[in-house]
């Protein structure tokens, strides 16, 4: 098992060269620029706890507190000159390196993780911490982190909201080994607090609280949702009383064909409304908020105009977002009932019935309420969605890009996307099984 997630000695000593050439170019162009920085790998790369396969180096380009991070970044560009520029609190390089996929990442080189001047100058402290403690713990790590993938709750991106690399390790010291790990998390519980050195808990409210060792003001689980931290505390429990390598290793899923598609629809008797647009161009953490806001505005609006659903999910592929919606009822009577006050509230009843000019039957009497039936705007999901959607609360991108024009799919209608990401998209939903004994 160990080989299967354990680097070799030749991925070992490819990434040490990759990453110190790099270095050595960085701190190259700042002598001849006359700039004072400090460059560092950090993360797993640097700690031993990357998992064979993973490609990815974090660099780091520290400069002293008053200095401008804009000269740091410009190192990068330059060093990269094939790259793209992502933004999360600042700018900073991602290019392809070597066969490597590596961020070069400005920061402040602060004295200690109190004097922050932005989020990723504490990742250097980070590495330095679990550095000096993981040691001879390196192999826990990489069975945790791949245990964590098999379980399908590793990455802290909000898309996912799982696990960090960092908490994962964190995790591995608390307790002191991969078996203790699962041991623990098998009785987890919502309200958990694990705090390694002693800092006490401040004020958190989310279902796992893990106190930063450097920072003691930060929950390193923030990220993670309560239905990852429960399917990852099922997943152990059902691991310690069967172990099997299925686990580690989940068998990817397939994209569905056509015939696979209807025969989802037509056993579950629903029906399925996806709406598609153009993604945004901002990053995954920026995107997934808003499209997980839209999902909630979007059901919302189906739940009070009458309509039942029974689930829904969004996701990405190529460069398009979808919201799709499983409806247990999506067609309604062109009647429905509308219930006013109690008959002797005269003030509420003048208003409700001014409100209400033209209904096709009443008002009458029932149960002490006036009552009246009129015809609703909308009888069909989809019609409803075709005419509210642009007037919903989406978040800034999504909602200029719903504007921009978006489709709406029904049933059958999904096989004309022949994406096979949004397939396997599908194959997830429909599948939609964890092991939760």
């Amino acid at each position: 098992m160990l080989g299967q997630v354990r680097p070799t000695l030749s991925d070992r000593e490819r990434l040490t060269q990759t990453s110190a050439t790099i270095i050595a170019r960085i701190e190259d162009l700042a002598r001849e620029h006359g700039i004072s920085l400090k460059t560092m790998l950090v993360g797993s790369a640097a700690r031993g706890t990357w998992l064979a396969g993973d490609h990815d180096l974090d660099i780091f380009l520290g400069v002293p507190p008053g200095d401008d991070l804009g000269k740091a970044l410009e190192l990068a560009r330059q060093v990269a000159p094939d790259h793209e520029e992502k933004y999360a609190e600042h700018a900073y390089v991602n290019a392809r390196m070597d066969g490597f996929e590596v961020d070069l990442v400005p920061c402040y080189l602060v004295e200690d993780a109190a004097h922050l001047k932005s989020a990723v100058d504490r990742t250097p402290f980070h590495t330095k911490y679990v550095a000096s403690r993981i040691i001879g713990r390196e192999d826990d790590v990489l069975l945790l982190k791949q245990f964590m993938k098999g379980a399908d709750v590793y990455g802290s991106e909000l898309k996912m909201g799982g696990f960090s690399g960092y908490l994962a390790e964190l995790l591995v010291l608390c307790y002191g080994s991969f078996p203790a790990v699962l041991q623990a998390a098998s009785t987890w519980k919502p309200g958990l607090c694990l705090d390694l050195e002693g800092h006490g808990i401040g004020r958190h409210d989310e279902p796992l609280i893990v106190v930063d060792p450097v920072d003691p003001g930060r929950n390193v689980a923030a990220a993670l949702t309560l239905d990852k931290m429960l399917q990852f505390a099922a997943a152990a429990r059902s691991f310690l009383a069967e172990p099997k390598l299925d686990f580690f290793f989940a068998p990817p899923l397939a994209a569905l064909s056509d015939e696979e598609i209807v025969a989802q629809i037509n056993a579950r008797g629903t029906m399925l409304i996806l709406i598609e647009l153009a993604a945004p161009d901002v990053v995954e953490d920026v995107l997934y908020p808003q499209l997980r806001k839209a999902e909630g505005s979007i059901k919302a609006l189906l739940e009070r105009s009458g309509f039942s659903l029974l689930r829904s999910d969004v996701s990405t592929y190529r460069d398009r977002a979808v919201m799709l919606f499983e409806m247990q009822v999506w067609q309604l009577s062109r009647a429905c009932q509308r219930i006013g006050p109690p008959v002797w509230q005269a003030a509420h009843l003048s208003r409700f019935l001014a409100a209400h000019p033209h209904p096709l039957s009443g008002p009458y009497i029932a149960n002490g309420k006036v009552v009246v039936e009129e015809a609703r705007r909308y009888t069909s999901a989809r019609d409803l969605l075709a005419g509210e959607n642009a007037n919903l609360s989406m978040g800034k991108h999504l909602s200029a890009s719903i504007r921009c024009g978006h489709n709406i799919y029904m049933g059958q209608e999904l096989l004309a996307i022949k994406d096979e990401g949004f397939r396997i998209f599908l194959a997830h939903y429909f599948q939609a099984k964890f092991r939760v004994g």
